[in-house]
């Protein structure tokens, strides 16, 4: 069994990536189970910080165990995901080189992820939602969710990112390219290649 320690910054987070980990496993690796400790939830402000980003990925390390593995999962807001992401990535694997580790920074929401798979998130068949070309590109997600694909009220992470992660078409959310990242991230953990490591 791969213990999968992550740390992510907003309290969606917090209750929805276990789901997504676990239905990815699902899907690459069934007959494996993996185990999803309660993620580690910093602010993305203070988790980039010189020195907080090394603590906090010490204390997942101790959470992933021998063997173990450890996610970092950030917004990339305004940030250029792949820059930002390989910065982190470098860092982290200075501060626990012994753990298999993947940072992803979903561009520019996780709830981005969720446009791009609007059909199995909205749970109404009588609202025909089409994502648009480039879901990604949407700077608020949160927004357009509100705005879109909920009948009344408002999009909150902790009411509906859990809900919506676990009825997400994970095909159709992998058409987003950071969304496709993480999936193959999780995926090279799951099954890394014979006599490596990473």
């Amino acid at each position: 069994m791969l213990t999968i320690a992550s740390i992510v910054e907003g309290h969606g987070e917090v209750e929805a990536l276990p789901i997504l980990l676990r239905r990815i496993a699902e899907t690459v690796t069934p007959a494996t189970p993996i185990l999803v400790p309660r993620p580690i939830r910093v602010k993305r402000q203070r988790v980039v910080k010189l020195g907080e980003l090394e603590r906090y990925v010490q204390l997942a390390g101790v959470r992933a165990g021998d063997g173990g593995a450890i996610l970092i999962l950030l917004d990339a807001e305004k940030d250029c995901p792949a820059t930002l992401g390989a910065e982190l990535l470098q860092r982290a694997r200075r501060a626990r080189p012994d753990r298999s580790i993947r940072t992803v920074l979903a561009k520019a929401e996780y709830e981005s992820w969720f446009i791009a798979a609007v059909e199995s998130v909205v749970g109404r068949p009588d609202l025909a939602i089409t994502p648009p070309m480039d879901p990604e590109s949407i700077q608020d997600a949160k927004g357009w969710l509100s705005r879109n694909a909920l009948s009344r009220g408002t999009y909150r992470p902790t009411r509906h990112q859990a809900r919506f992660t676990a009825a997400l078409d994970l095909d159709a959310a992998r058409s987003a390219p950071s969304f496709d990242k993480l999936w193959r991230d999780v995926a090279s953990l799951l099954l890394p290649p014979a006599g490596n490591a990473e």
